[in-house]
């Protein structure tokens, strides 16, 4: 993929600049493309689609970040600020695969998404113990998977993540406690049904 075929993207809805009351150099967009790869990558397929669309869709995201780099005005916004393409983009891949009606398959959670590349992470993923996790994860509901997800296996913080689905801070505060309160209940419940071995 070109800088020239990157530059040549079409104009996007998505989110706009990061703002700040100082300007600030422009990332690099080579740099931000080998940092965030596995984050897009990963996010994309937690956020249901097929692996079979999956690496078009990516591209697709770092095309719209290529083409708005330029608005990102903070910084230390940048993850939450890409995060924001992801979820945008994906958004826009469901809603054109519904308009086609190509139904869209429900997410199912015990495929553990992983970089394309065979990884010793990527190995012990396919554990029952995450397989598990996903499963536990399938009783949330939309909201507070999404946060869960990002802070317990993508390491956000509650400002990045309100910055990142735009919420505000003590809804992102609140819906991440709902979440694990959730997801602790679902653990218990299962362990009571004596689908959890503790070692």
């Amino acid at each position: 993929m070109s800088g020239h075929d990157l530059a040549a993207s079409a104009p996007f809805s998505g989110p706009g600049p990061v703002r700040s009351d100082r300007p600030a150099l422009v990332p690099n967009f080579l740099a931000v493309y080998q940092d965030y790869f596995d984050f897009v990558w990963s996010c994309t397929r937690r956020l249901g689609v097929r692996s079979a669309a999956i690496d078009d869709v990516v591209q697709e995201i770092f095309i719209v970040i290529h083409a708005r780099l330029h608005t990102l005005e903070r910084p230390a916004a940048l993850r939450s600020w890409i995060y924001g393409v992801v979820r945008r983009v994906v958004s826009g891949h469901h809603r054109e695969r519904r308009s086609k009606l190509d139904p869209v398959m429900p997410f199912d959670l015990s495929e553990i998404p992983g970089p394309r590349q065979p990884s010793p992470l990527e190995l012990a993923e396919q554990s029952d113990q995450v397989k598990l996790l996903w499963s536990v994860l399938g009783e949330l509901d939309d909201d507070k998977r999404e946060v869960f997800v990002l802070a317990e296996l993508e390491e956000m913080t509650a400002p990045e993540i309100a910055d990142a689905i735009d919420i505000p801070i003590n809804t992102a505060y609140s819906r991440l406690r709902a979440a694990r309160q959730a997801f602790n209940e679902a653990l218990a419940r299962r362990e009571a049904r004596g689908e959890i071995c503790r070692t």
